[in-house]
């Protein structure tokens, strides 16, 4: 982990870790080296951070593009590693830089579902996390946060075991097919803990 990365995940786990109780589950599941594409749900804004303090290596968090345009925060998130995408249809530029992040072995977080959930309940993923699936030789980690956010109510972020991608990508199977496999992989950790 870089050095502010470091830092700025133990500024946050002193305020998130006891206001919202977080319980982690699975952590043996999380792969220690290698790439890793990291999918969860997506209910609240505090997802990133939530997710962050717990995770054992380092995440790469591919976020909305209008974080970017808000001055300072921008630097901030950016300082941490995130980098932008445009929402609502394909961004190149977002792909690529995400399949570079996999190249080099790092850990690339996402919400498949593209968006937070007003209901709390688990939407349609986008097909991107099916394409980085399938076009790197990153593993998959589901991960399913359980969360009301409210002070002093136990969150709990739940690391499931990792996919290996590789008999997929011999099919030949679509990025959307993909994707569904991931988000079934969600729904049932998020059916199993809530």
């Amino acid at each position: 982990m870089g050095k502010f990365y470091q830092f700025a995940r133990a500024i946050v786990y002193c305020f998130i870790k006891p206001l919202f109780r977080v319980e982690v589950i699975g952590k043996e599941h999380f792969p220690m080296d290698g790439a890793v594409l990291l999918c969860s749900n997506h209910i609240n804004n505090l997802d990133p951070p939530t997710i962050g303090i717990v995770s054992p290596r380092q995440l790469r968090f591919m976020a909305k593009e209008e974080l970017f345009k808000i001055p300072v925060f921008s630097l901030i998130v950016r300082a941490l590693g995130a980098f932008p995408v445009k929402r609502g249809f394909s961004d190149r530029e977002a792909l690529r830089t995400g399949l570079k992040i996999l190249k080099e072995r790092e850990v690339l977080a996402i919400f498949p579902e593209g968006t937070r959930s007003k209901t709390g309940e688990l939407g349609k993923g986008l097909a991107g996390a099916g394409f980085f699936a399938l076009r790197s030789d990153c593993v998959v980690l589901p991960c399913a946060v359980v969360s009301s956010y409210k002070p002093f109510r136990k969150t709990k972020v739940i690391f499931g075991p990792a996919i290996d991608f590789t008999s997929y990508r011999n099919k030949k199977i679509s990025a959307e097919e993909a994707t569904d496999k991931i988000m079934t992989e969600i729904r049932n950790l998020l059916e199993k803990y809530r």
